[in-house]
């Protein structure tokens, strides 16, 4: 064979070997970046909630039970078990564990709460009575309906009750006013019943939290509790529904 023939034969097997590398080199990262990610087992998915769950405090990690939708599309709540930092102090566990129940489940179609709302208050009264102050968006946002709106306060209610046993009455205000109802149906002017079997409050921890001029309060910072007697709480698996509460928060008296 002439040897410039097979110089220029070989040169080009080797010019090919060295495309056909690089070729292949390109094919296999591409197949590696389109290999689809193994989806987060359940685990994983608690795991990352409970890292991206806004801490107010630090505190030891406790089983706290979040209650959001069953995705069953009857109005039926689901407890998930996550762990998070929980202090003692009622009014801040209350706070952490309502910031996680707005921050919402990882399977968003399973929301209670609207993503835009925002607690911007919580503090106790002495008789158990707890009022929570919620953005706008709670009530903007909320799809109306009675069983959306009832679905959402019992999402609360019974987060509240399952990981704060001081709760015994909810009070919603709404940017700090009292408002009829949440989104058109439920009735928002009356507190709801948490926890009839509560834990009674001691005086530092109910005014801790307070601010000075809490709004829609009575005289003395407690709210009207008329003579209502106690209910039992409602039963795992039924929903929560207005109770015969203290009623109204008598509003300030005006002064002369």
């Amino acid at each position: 064979m002439n040897p410039k023939l097979r110089l220029w034969l070989i040169g080009s097997l080797a010019i090919a070997v060295v495309i056909a590398g690089v070729y292949f080199a390109t094919l296999k990262k591409h197949l590696r970046q389109a290999t689809p990610v193994a989806p987060q087992s359940e685990e994983q998915a608690r795991r990352e909630l409970t890292q991206t769950a806004p801490a107010n405090s630090a505190g030891p990690l406790t089983k706290t039970r979040l209650f959001w939708s069953s995705g069953a599309g009857d109005g039926s709540l689901m407890p998930v078990a996550v762990e998070l930092p929980l202090p003692k102090d009622p009014t801040l566990r209350a706070k952490q564990v309502l910031n996680t129940l707005l921050a919402g489940p990882v399977d968003v179609g399973l929301r209670t709460l609207p993503p835009d709302a925002v607690l911007l208050a919580f503090y106790m009264l002495q008789d158990g009575t707890a009022i929570a102050d919620f953005s706008e968006a709670l009530a903007t946002a909320t799809p109306s309906g009675i069983e959306s709106e009832q679905m959402a306060v019992d999402s609360i209610t019974r987060t509240l009750e399952a990981n704060v046993p001081q709760v015994r009455w909810l009070k919603i205000l709404i940017h700090g006013q009292e408002v009829d109802t949440l989104a058109g149906h439920l009735d928002l002017t009356r507190t709801f019943l948490v926890n009839a079997k509560a834990a009674p409050m001691t005086a530092a921890s109910a005014t801790a939290e307070q601010p000075a001029k809490p709004t829609a309060a009575a005289p003395g910072g407690k709210a009207a509790t008329g003579a209502a007697a106690p209910q039992k709480p409602a039963a795992t698996g039924q929903r929560l529904t207005p109770a015969n509460p203290p009623g109204k928060l008598a509003q300030p008296v005006k002064k002369p």
